[in-house]
């Protein structure tokens, strides 16, 4: 058995997985914002009711909004501001006394999705989070990469690739600087783009819905959507030259992105052909808290 918890910043979502990758318990409470003390406890709680029967020793793995840092043993990176600069693991495993793991929340999904999901069978994965914000992870030979900085993945904070005169110097990023992936591709920027004129005020999807159903300006939104994701992922390509990418986050329902991406980045990408396949997730909201439960392989199981 495994267990699994999945910190958001608006819920805590915690599952019991067997060995097959079944979900036996699943249990889900509002995050206590900013609020760390509160954070610890509440997921020491959750873990204990959602445990049920499952040995005492049953180790926990957990995706977080930002990761450890390898200098200081402490939170950087979190969305979540309140673990910033906190012991977290430390402290987590005292409050549950089990062994514990943890992982930012885009190497779960790729995790979830290289174990069971739509990466299952190949041998090297990038798992990218289209929400609102843009996070990857890599998984190669089931086995998530962090890096010796603990940022493996994070191509949201690079910038846009190849980009035109008329993105220059882009939109500034909450990171200090200008023109990230991330102003360009996570979902409320999108939206931003739309804004102002007719289109103003429709969310990501109901852009994506619009443009279906034919709607020219929206289209042409999507269109020049789907060109931006195909040059940062050719950019990933070019790299780590992935087997499969799977896309996760709410933009990842846009249903253009797995013909258009792929018709688009061929010339961004150093060679004669590509084969990189482009898929939609399969564990949708669930692939966090499931690959947050695969943090520990079979031959470690307790």
């Amino acid at each position: 058995m495994r267990l699994g918890v999945d910190l958001g910043g608006t819920k805590i979502e915690a599952i019991l997985m067997d060995r097959d990758g079944e979900i036996v318990e699943r249990k889900r409470v509002a995050t206590p914002r900013g609020d760390y003390e509160k954070t610890v406890l509440a997921i020491r709680d959750l873990v204990e009711e959602t445990a049920g029967s499952a040995p005492r020793q049953t180790p926990v793995g957990i995706g977080i909004p930002g990761t450890v840092s390898p200098a200081t043993g402490l939170i950087k990176n979190a969305n979540s501001t309140w673990l910033i600069g906190k012991p977290f693991d430390t402290d987590l495993e005292a409050a549950l006394n089990r062994p514990i793991r943890l992982a930012n929340d885009a190497d779960c999904f790729a995790l979830s999705e290289a174990a069971d999901g739509a990466g299952k069978g190949h041998a090297s994965v990038f798992g990218v989070i289209l929400g609102t914000g843009v996070g990857g992870g890599i998984v190669i030979n089931s086995t998530p990469v962090t890096g010796p900085n603990a940022i493996a993945g994070e191509w949201g904070h690079n910038a846009l690739p190849w980009p035109t005169a008329q993105e220059l110097p882009g939109p500034i990023c909450y990171c200090g600087k200008t023109g990230c992936i991330e102003t360009w591709l996570s979902g409320p920027s999108l939206e931003q783009q739309a804004t102002p004129g007719p289109l103003s005020g429709l969310s990501a999807l109901e852009l994506a819905d619009a443009a279906q159903s034919g709607i020219e300006e929206a289209q042409t939104l999507i269109e020049q959507y789907a060109g931006r994701l195909a040059r940062a992922l050719a950019g990933v390509i070019n790299i780590i030259d992935p087997s499969v990418i799977v896309l996760g986050g709410g933009l990842s329902a846009i249903q253009q992105l797995y013909t258009s991406v792929p018709q688009k980045w061929g010339p961004h990408v150093f060679s004669d052909t590509v084969v990189t396949e482009l898929k939609p997730n399969r564990h949708g909201d669930s692939s966090g808290v499931r690959g947050a439960a695969w943090l520990w392989p079979e031959s470690e199981d307790h």
